[in-house]
C-alpha cells in the first residue's frame, strides 16, 4: 500500500480507516506556492454559538438503517404554539432556566399587542400610519398633512408652494402633539420642495425635512446642500402603472443576490433604477440567484454610509430614481421570478440634525421623543442615534415604514440589518459571546427592543398570512428562538446571517496558507448552528468584506495578479491565479453546502471582482472609480474572469434541479486532516472536496449511505472551469457493501463505499447517485448544469 507523500499538517486523521490511496504531484498547481502578503490588522476572534463536536451537531435525520426512496426528504419545520411564551423550550430544554425572562418579555408582547388592538382595532390598522401622518389627499383632492412634533411651540408648513414664508400656513396641535394643517386640492405641486418650520422651547426657529416623508432629495450639483422633502403626488400618466406579476413563493434555498443600485454600474457613477432594472436583474436571473436584497433604498443623505445611515426612513433614495422607478424595479424582479428584499435599517438612524429624523429631537423627555436620551440613544461607535422602542409613536412609526415597503413596494421581506445592536443595551460591543445562554437572557437584554421585533414579526403574519414575508437577521451573537416563530414565543424571524462563516474564512486567509488550514476548523465553524431548529443563511463574504480597508476572497487569493494574471490567452498562467482560482471555487461550495440552509453573495463577487470599494469622498477627491462594479470583466472572454462566473452559474443550476443547500440530511462522513480532505452528504448528493495544495488521490475511497451508480454532477476540475479535465464523467461508480455503520470494520459509518479514479488537489467534485434507468452517458444533474452555462 501506497501512502500520501504529504506532511501530516495538524491533528490526526479523522477517518477511522487509512485510506488506500496514491499520490502525486499536482501539475497545474504547486506546493509552497506564493501567496498574498498579509494585512496587518488583526481580526476580531470569532463569534459562535455552541462549541460542539461536528458530530454532535451532524446527525442522519434520516430514521435508522441506510435505505431511502429516491427525492430529497426534509424535516417538518412544526409550531409549538404556546399560552405562556415558552414553547420554544421544547426545542431547546436549556431554555428552561431563563423561563422568567421568557414568560417577562412574552407579558410584555401580550400587553403591547392588546394595547394596540384596543388603540387601532389591531396591528395591521395601526401599521397603516401613513394613511394618516404625513401628506394624505382626501377623495376631493384636499391635502392634509400631520407630524407627531410634541415639543414644538409652534408649527407651520413651508415650500416653494408658499415661498418658504413660515407665517401663512400654522399648522394646529392636536391631541398627543400631533400637529395638522388641511390645503386646498392642488395647493402643493407634484415634486415641489417642503419642510417643517418649527419653534424650539429656546426661542430658536428650525427647519426640518418632514418624518414620513416619501421623497427627498438635496439640489443637484452642490456641494454640501441640504435634502429638502419633496411632495410627491405625480399625475396619473406619470404614475408606475400598477403591480401586474405574481409575487414568487419563497424559494426553498434562498439563494440572495445582495446588490446595491447606485454602485451597479460598469461606469464611474451613481447608477439608477431603471438602468439596473435593465442590465442588472437579468444578470442575477441569468447567474442562477433567485433572491435580490436591495441594499441603500431607503433615503440616507451621506452616500458613503453604504445606506446604513438613513435619515428618511419612508424615503426611495434619490441618488438613483423615483418612486415609480422603483416600483418598476421591483416588478421587473417578479416577472423574472425573484424574491425581493429590502434591506431595512431599523436599529439606528444617522445623526444628522438637518437632513433627517434626528431634526426631530429637541432635548425633550423620551416620552415625546423617536429617540432614548443621553448615552442610551447614542451609538458610540456608530456615531448614531438610538430609537426608544418602548415609545407608541415609535412603535407606529417603525411597524407602519415595514407595511409601506410591502403595500407601496410590494417587496418580499427584509433583512433586518444591526438586529445585535436592538437585542442588547450593550450592543454587542467589546462583548464576545461565548454561547453561554446568560448572555442571552437578563438585565442586558433589551426587552423594548425584542418586543418590537417579536409585533414586526406578527405583522408579516397578519398582512400575508398565505406567504408572510422573509425576514432575515444580522446577528452575531447567536441568540435562541431568534428564528423560531412568535407563536411558540420566538423572535420570529426566518433565518439569521451566519456571520462567523466570513470571518472564519478571512482569518484563514489572512493569518494561515492553506497549506495550514484545519479541516476539522472549517467543518466545525460551518456546522455550528441550531439545525433542523433555527436556519442560516450562509455566505463567504458580503458587502462588509468589500469596503476599502478590507479585502475580497479573490484579492486575498490572487491580489495584484488580478491587474496583471488574468488574460485566458491559451497559456496555464501564474500559479498565484490556478491556486486562487481553485480556492475561490471550493470556499464557495462549501460555503453553499455545508454552512446554512440558504446563500447569500454580494454583487460582483459572484466573478472574483478585483478591486475594494471606495465611496466619493473628500479622501479621494470624490472619485466615483471604485464605486462601481466592473461586470464587463465577466464578459470578457479572453479573462479568467468568467470561469468564476461560469462556476458559481453552475453551482445554483445544481442547487435549483436538487435543492440541496436547505436539505435536511447533512452529514459529514470524513474530515481527514492528513489527506486535507472532507466528505459530506447534502440531501441525496455526496461532496468530495480536496484542499491539499499538492497531492492528487488516485483509487480513494469514500463512505456512500446507499448502494447503487454514483456519477460526477459537479467537477470544478472541468475545463469550463479552468480546470484540467482530469476527473472523468463517463465514468459509474459502483458500490460496495461496507457492513453496518459503527460496526466492526465498517468504513466511516457509512452504509456502502465508492472508490474514485481521481480527486484532484484544491478541487471538488460532487456525486449523484443514479436512479434504475437512469442512463450513464451524462449524471441528469451535470446535463441541468450544462443547460444552464450553455443559457
Amino acid at each position: 500500500m501506497q501512502v500520501s507523500t504529504a506532511m501530516s499538517i495538524g491533528c490526526a486523521a479523522s477517518s477511522p480507516l487509512t485510506q488506500t490511496r496514491v499520490a502525486k504531484r499536482d501539475r497545474h498547481v504547486a506546493c509552497g506556492a506564493p501567496r498574498p502578503s498579509r494585512a496587518a490588522k488583526k481580526r476580531q476572534p470569532l463569534s459562535s454559538f455552541v462549541a460542539l463536536a461536528p458530530q454532535q451537531l451532524l446527525r442522519n435525520t434520516f430514521p435508522a438503517g441506510c435505505s431511502r426512496s429516491a427525492g430529497s426528504a426534509r424535516t417538518a419545520h412544526t409550531v409549538a404554539a404556546t399560552a405562556d411564551g415558552l414553547g420554544i423550550c421544547e426545542y431547546d430544554d436549556t431554555l428552561l432556566a431563563f423561563k422568567d425572562h421568557l414568560s417577562y418579555r412574552w407579558e410584555r408582547f401580550q400587553q403591547t399587542l392588546a394595547s394596540i388592538e384596543q388603540e387601532a382595532g389591531g396591528l395591521a390598522a395601526f401599521a397603516q400610519g401613513y394613511e394618516h401622518m404625513g401628506f394624505t389627499t382626501a377623495e376631493d383632492g384636499t391635502i392634509t398633512y400631520r407630524e407627531w412634533l410634541p415639543a414644538a411651540q409652534a408649527v407651520s408648513l413651508i415650500g416653494d408652494f408658499n415661498g418658504w414664508d413660515g407665517g401663512r400656513h400654522p399648522m394646529d396641535r392636536g391631541e398627543g402633539g400631533i400637529w395638522s394643517i388641511t390645503l386646498p386640492a392642488g395647493s402643493i405641486p407634484h415634486s415641489s420642495r417642503v419642510k417643517l418650520h418649527a419653534l424650539k422651547d429656546t426661542g430658536e426657529w428650525v427647519d426640518r425635512v418632514p418624518a414620513w416623508i416619501t421623497w427627498a432629495r438635496a439640489e443637484p450639483g452642490v456641494m454640501g446642500a441640504k435634502y429638502d422633502g419633496i411632495y410627491w403626488d405625480p399625475p396619473p400618466e406619470q404614475r408606475f402603472g400598477g403591480f401586474q406579476a405574481a409575487r414568487p413563493d419563497r424559494p426553498q434555498t434562498l439563494r440572495i443576490y445582495e446588490a446595491h443600485v447606485g454602485m451597479s454600474s460598469t461606469e464611474a457613477k451613481v447608477n439608477s433604477y431603471a438602468e439596473f432594472t435593465r442590465d442588472v436583474l437579468p444578470r442575477i436571473k441569468a447567474a442562477g440567484y433567485n433572491c435580490v436584497q436591495l441594499m441603500a433604498v431607503m433615503e440616507h443623505s451621506y452616500y458613503a454610509s453604504f445606506g446604513y445611515h438613513v435619515t428618511s426612513p419612508f424615503a426611495v433614495s434619490s441618488r438613483s430614481g423615483t418612486p415609480e422607478e422603483l416600483k418598476a424595479l421591483v416588478e421587473r424582479a417578479h416577472e423574472l421570478g425573484l424574491h425581493v428584499l429590502l434591506d431595512v435599517v431599523h436599529s439606528h438612524i444617522s445623526n444628522n440634525i438637518d437632513d433627517g429624523l434626528n431634526g426631530f429631537d429637541f432635548g425633550q423627555h423620551e416620552g415625546d421623543n423617536y429617540f432614548l436620551s443621553g448615552e442610551r440613544g447614542y451609538h458610540w461607535l456608530w456615531d448614531s442615534r438610538l430609537y426608544n422602542y418602548d415609545n407608541r409613536e415609535v412603535q407606529r412609526y417603525l411597524l407602519s415604514n415595514l407595511r409601506w415597503w410591502m403595500d407601496e413596494y410590494n417587496f418580499d421581506g427584509f433583512r433586518f440589518d444591526g438586529v445585535t445592536s436592538m437585542l442588547y443595551h450593550h450592543h454587542g460591543l467589546q462583548m464576545e459571546f461565548t454561547g453561554n445562554y446568560e448572555e442571552y437572557f437578563g438585565t442586558q437584554t433589551n426587552v423594548d427592543a425584542v418586543v418590537y421585533l417579536m409585533l414586526a414579526s406578527q405583522l408579516g403574519q397578519e398582512l400575508r398570512p398565505d406567504g408572510p414575508p422573509t425576514m432575515i437577521a444580522e446577528d452575531v451573537s447567536g441568540m435562541p428562538a431568534l428564528c423560531r416563530p412568535v407563536a411558540e414565543g420566538g423572535v420570529g424571524f426566518d433565518y439569521r446571517l451566519a456571520m462567523s462563516v466570513p470571518d472564519m474564512w478571512i482569518s484563514m486567509l489572512e493569518d494561515q496558507s492553506d497549506e495550514e488550514w484545519s479541516m476539522n476548523r472549517i467543518v466545525s465553524v460551518m456546522c455550528n448552528r441550531r439545525r433542523g431548529v433555527e436556519q442560516t443563511i450562509a455566505y463567504p463574504e458580503s458587502h462588509d468584506q468589500s469596503i476599502v480597508g478590507d479585502k475580497t476572497i479573490a484579492f486575498w487569493l490572487i491580489d495584484q495578479e488580478m491587474y496583471t494574471g488574468m488574460a485566458d490567452d491559451g497559456t496555464p498562467g501564474s500559479m498565484v491565479v490556478a491556486r486562487g482560482v481553485a480556492l475561490h471555487q471550493m470556499i464557495r461550495l462549501i460555503t453553499l453546502g455545508l454552512g446554512g440552509e440558504g446563500y447569500l453573495n454580494f454583487m460582483g463577487n459572484e466573478f472574483g471582482h478585483p478591486e475594494w470599494i471606495d465611496f466619493p469622498r473628500d479622501g479621494n477627491d470624490w472619485n466615483y472609480d471604485k464605486c462601481r462594479r466592473r461586470f464587463d470583466l465577466a464578459d470578457d472572454g479572453l479573462l479568467r474572469y468568467k470561469h468564476l462566473l461560469h462556476w458559481d452559474v453552475a453551482m445554483h443550476a445544481l442547487e435549483e434541479a436538487t435543492g440541496f443547500a436547505s436539505d435536511d440530511h447533512l452529514l459529514v462522513s470524513s474530515q481527514h486532516e492528513e489527506d486535507k480532505v472532507i466528505v459530506f452528504e447534502r440531501g441525496d448528493l455526496v461532496f468530495v472536496f480536496n484542499f491539499h495544495p499538492c497531492n492528487t488521490y488516485e483509487e480513494y475511497k469514500i463512505g456512500v449511505r446507499d448502494g447503487g451508480r454514483y456519477k460526477v454532477c459537479l467537477d470544478s476540475d472541468a475545463y469550463e472551469f479552468a480546470g484540467e479535465g482530469r476527473v472523468p464523467h463517463d465514468w459509474a461508480y459502483f458500490s460496495e457493501p461496507a457492513g453496518s455503520p459503527g460496526g466492526e470494520g465498517n468504513f466511516n459509518n457509512r452504509c456502502a463505499t465508492i472508490t474514485l479514479q481521481t480527486v484532484p488537489a484544491r478541487t471538488v467534485q460532487v456525486y449523484e447517485k443514479l436512479l434504475e434507468g437512469e442512463a450513464e452517458v451524462d449524471s441528469p444533474c451535470w446535463v441541468a448544469v450544462r443547460s444552464a452555462l450553455d443559457a
